[in-house]
């Protein structure tokens, strides 16, 4: 009889049903159940999950460890029904390209004033706005892990003078890298284009409040493609509305999907985009899962685990 693996997600069916195809193609002495169709919740030492609700995995009681498809597992850390339980997050080189991605192509569009000449054109104004050589253009990211390093490598390639900021001191070619609560303040003051790509915890929840946008160069932009609560988006409105902060790009809200009655979407100074700056690839994410599944089943080894201190 197969080992059954519940899978706990609150994709649509169509989407579940994807990854349940992979993931058995992946580890077929392996039957995976959708958590819904369980026959019972006890017995399950290991579930996989995919943006899952917190209640449904309290509910399997029995369990040692879970694997998460997604980067992101703030909401299973801070669950204090979870606290025994070891939590892998996906860390998918792919997704560390794709993120990278996003963030050079979003930097050449507030770079290269995207916004600006789309505004132009609803107006029919023919003009042409200084051109700014990237290599004056100062672009700041916030957090320097895996998608960190890849994006700032990304955007020096393309010829950005490129900063980054971590919690702890790190050093990566051509960047400029920065550190500690001072290190921050003195790499925003020197942001055209300040990049969030920080995980969300307790220490980083709205991080950028007005203080810190306040210290951004007068004209900045900013790309938050993190965590939607770790911006303060009063603030944010209020830089925007002064003329402080030029132009947002926000790929992540507190609440998803954004409410259709929320005023940031007619905001002239707000791109909006549907958190779709790094999306998953199933195929890499289930081969990592595949591998960790099949090495704790061998001999109990669990691949490294989230942090809860750290909330990743």
């Amino acid at each position: 009889m197969s080992l059954v693996i519940p899978f706990v997600s609150k994709t649509t069916k169509a989407e579940a049903d994807q990854w349940l195809a992979a993931l058995s193609k992946a580890v077929p002495e392996v039957k995976f159940i959708p958590f819904k169709a369980l026959d019972s919740p006890l017995g399950h030492k290991i579930a996989v999950v995919a943006n899952p609700n917190p209640s449904d995995i309290s509910a399997l009681v029995d369990l040692v460890w879970v694997q998460s498809l997604w980067a992101g597992v703030e909401k299973l850390v801070t669950e204090p029904a979870l606290a025994k339980i070891g939590i892998s997050r996906l860390v998918d080189p792919q997704l560390a390209q794709t993120m990278a991605e996003a963030v050079l192509a979003w930097t050449l569009y507030l770079h290269r004033d995207m916004p600006h000449y789309k505004a132009m054109q609803n107006q029919r104004i023919w003009q042409e706005l200084p051109y700014v050589a990237a290599t004056e253009r100062r672009v700041g990211i916030m957090g320097l892990g895996k998608l960190g390093e890849a994006a700032a490598t990304a955007l020096t390639q393309n010829g950005f003078n490129v900063m980054g900021w971590s919690r702890s001191k790190k050093s990566i070619a051509d960047v400029r890298c920065f550190y500690d609560d001072s290190g921050l303040t003195a790499m925003v003051q020197q942001s055209d284009i300040l990049v969030c790509l920080l995980p969300l915890t307790p220490v980083t929840t709205r991080l950028i409040d007005a203080k810190l946008i306040g210290q951004l160069p007068d004209g900045a932009a900013l790309i938050n493609f993190g965590r939607g609560p770790i911006l303060d988006t009063v603030a944010l409105v209020a830089a925007l509305n002064s003329g402080a902060l030029k132009h947002c790009v926000l790929d992540v809200f507190d609440e998803e999907p954004l409410q259709p009655d929320s005023p940031l979407w007619t905001h002239p100074g707000i791109t909006i985009l549907p958190h779709i700056s790094a999306p998953t690839t199933i195929a890499t994410a289930v081969e990592i899962a595949a591998t960790n599944l099949r090495a704790y089943l061998k001999d109990g080894t669990l691949p490294g685990l989230v942090d809860r201190h750290r909330g990743y």
